[in-house]
């Protein structure tokens, strides 16, 4: 099979594995089923797909990144912002450190700049497969946004020590006050290359389009190359590329605020990057089954080994690195939660004390995925003297077993450690929907009070005209005052005639523009947060999506 039938082959894998996984009677992570997809290709056609480092980066990481910078909760990434960073931060040095010196412990024949760039490839968490293990049973969901922030800020802090790392083995030098200074330029040029070209191209599309117009399709195809223009201006001078496109991401989501975006649009976009996500995430792990023998292959003759072809001697270290992070991640989340219960004493502020479960929950959560897998792969084939890079194909395993592993070991875990946790309800988050809800009605009430009629329209008389319109005025109206008085709506009747139908049509979507008015307006004063604001703004996209 040629690489073309290969690609189609790994895409098949990836929709085939949605379907898999729904048909088995217990419950089994979607990246698993792919990595085992992937495997299976690879068995079937005698070898995986192969690509270049900087390609592989280049084409996985910036859009999953800019995603994930653009759909986090930013109230709660603020509200949870020390403990996130606590995580994403402190959390990943920490695991550096500890996870590098276990790592040349267990094997001394790697160098340790190696072990530590390959505690470093380890440090970031992928949401995404938290997600799909604990679809059964989800995770709660302040829990579940303290990981997702966590995940977006240490895929960069993570990737930026692994850069150290790797360079401090092909040099065989590190400076801490040198790599102070590069790490402070490649995060601060990073986050303000990718802040600037997300307002730069979207102040300039929105110029255009006022202007000359613009193609349907074109807003979508700008808003997915935005990722890789911010990556690639990054890395071309000299910054982090991984933080340019979080940053990107993070800026998307408040010049969406501006609400000039049409709802079609919005809709369209949506679903493309849904589709992107799925596609992307799936590759990375079918990606990952499909090397995986060619991996082996490689690291059982290894000359780090003691013995070639010793499957016991990576097994048995592979599990040990996977259960090293759990432990090292769980001594972190235990100490940093009682220093802050300390802290919160001593402030004499009201103290909730989580039930263990959760601190075990937080422990298993930190799955490893794609993040890893693409970071691993860019490993330098060769030394500056032509010598191959020590060690390559072993770190490759070992990051590819603990992802594995740690993919397992969660899927086991957290069902059982989750079930039947009972955690305080969340009503802030209740009654900040409920008010907007109520705000956005009132708007449109308003706008329907003052809306001036529809131009008129052919065989129909003035007395019926007027007759019609006020009944299409009642109708729509009726529709807000119930969800003023506690309801969620009701359909039109279909049976109208054609004419009352454009009445009705007119007045909907004067009301629905004046009620997306007053939930933007909200979200720029901070009284909503854009989770919910994007929650109720997707519901009017989708309604006057019909209606146009």
């Amino acid at each position: 099979m040629d690489e073309v039938g290969i690609v189609l082959a790994m895409l098949l894998a990836v929709v085939a594995s949605g379907y898999l996984v729904r048909m088995l009677p217990f419950a089994v992570p979607l990246p698993l089923m792919q990595i085992a997809l992937g495997a299976a290709i690879a068995g079937s056609t005698g070898h995986g797909v192969r690509l270049e480092p900087h390609i592989f980066f280049l084409v996985f990481l910036p859009p999953l990144l800019f995603l994930d910078g653009w759909r986090i909760p930013k109230v709660g990434l603020f509200r949870d912002r020390s403990t996130i960073l606590e995580l994403a931060l402190g959390l990943v040095l920490f695991t550096v450190l500890g996870a590098g010196f276990l790592i040349h412990w267990l094997i001394p024949s790697l160098p340790l700049a190696v072990c530590f760039a390959l505690a470093a490839i380890l440090a970031p968490t992928d949401p995404v497969a938290v997600s799909s293990i604990a679809a059964r049973v989800p995770i709660p969901p302040r829990l579940m946004h303290i990981l997702e922030g966590e995940s977006l800020l240490n895929d960069a802090s993570g990737l930026v020590c692994f850069r150290f790392a790797v360079a401090a083995a092909l040099t065989g030098t590190f400076s801490l006050g040198e790599a102070t200074l590069t790490f402070l330029w490649v995060a601060l040029a990073g986050v303000a290359i990718g802040a600037g070209i997300t307002v730069g191209v979207s102040w300039a599309q929105r110029q255009l389009g006022a202007r000359i117009g613009e193609e349907s399709g074109s807003p979508i195809l700008i808003n997915l190359l935005l990722p890789f223009g911010a990556y690639l201006a990054a890395e071309h001078l000299g910054a982090s590329g991984i933080l340019a496109a979080v940053a990107a991401g993070v800026t998307m989501s408040y010049v969406e605020l501006s609400g000039r975006a049409a709802a079609t649009t919005r809709v369209r976009r949506a679903v493309v990057w849904d589709t992107v996500q799925f596609a992307l995430n799936g590759i990375m792990f079918v990606l990952l089954g499909e090397q995986l023998p060619d991996i082996l292959e490689a690291a059982l003759v290894a000359p780090e080994l003691p013995r070639a072809n010793d499957v016991w001697w990576l097994v048995t270290n592979a599990l040990a690195i996977s259960f090293g992070l759990i432990l090292l991640r769980f001594v972190w989340v235990w100490v940093s939660l009682r220093l802050t219960l300390l802290n919160a004493r001593r402030q004499k502020l009201p103290e909730y004390r989580p039930n263990p479960r959760l601190i075990l929950a937080t422990s298993l959560a930190g799955v490893r995925g794609a993040i890893t897998l693409a970071g691993v792969l860019t490993l330098p084939l060769a030394m500056p003297g032509g010598a191959p890079f020590p060690g390559r194909d072993l770190v490759i395993f070992l990051a590819s077993a603990v992802i594995v592993v740690s993919l397992v070991l969660a899927s086991v875990g957290l069902p059982r450690v989750l079930r039947g946790l009972e955690l305080p309800h969340d009503s802030a988050h209740d009654s900040e929907e409920a008010n907007a809800r109520h705000a956005a009605a009132l708007a449109a009430l308003e706008a329907i009070a003052n809306a001036p009629p529809p131009p008129p329209t052919s065989g129909c008389d003035a007395q019926g005209a007027v007759e019609m319109h006020a009944s299409a005025v009642d109708q729509v109206r009726s529709l807000y005052q119930y969800r003023l008085d506690g309801g969620n709506g009701n359909d039109v009747d279909p049976a109208h005639a054609r004419a009352a139908e454009s009445a009705e049509r007119h007045y909907r979507l004067t009301a629905l523009e004046h009620e997306r008015a007053v939930l933007l307006r909200m979200a720029r004063n901070n009284t909503l947060s854009d989770e919910v604001a994007r929650k109720l703004l997707r519901e009017i996209d989708l309604v006057e999506a019909r209606y146009r």
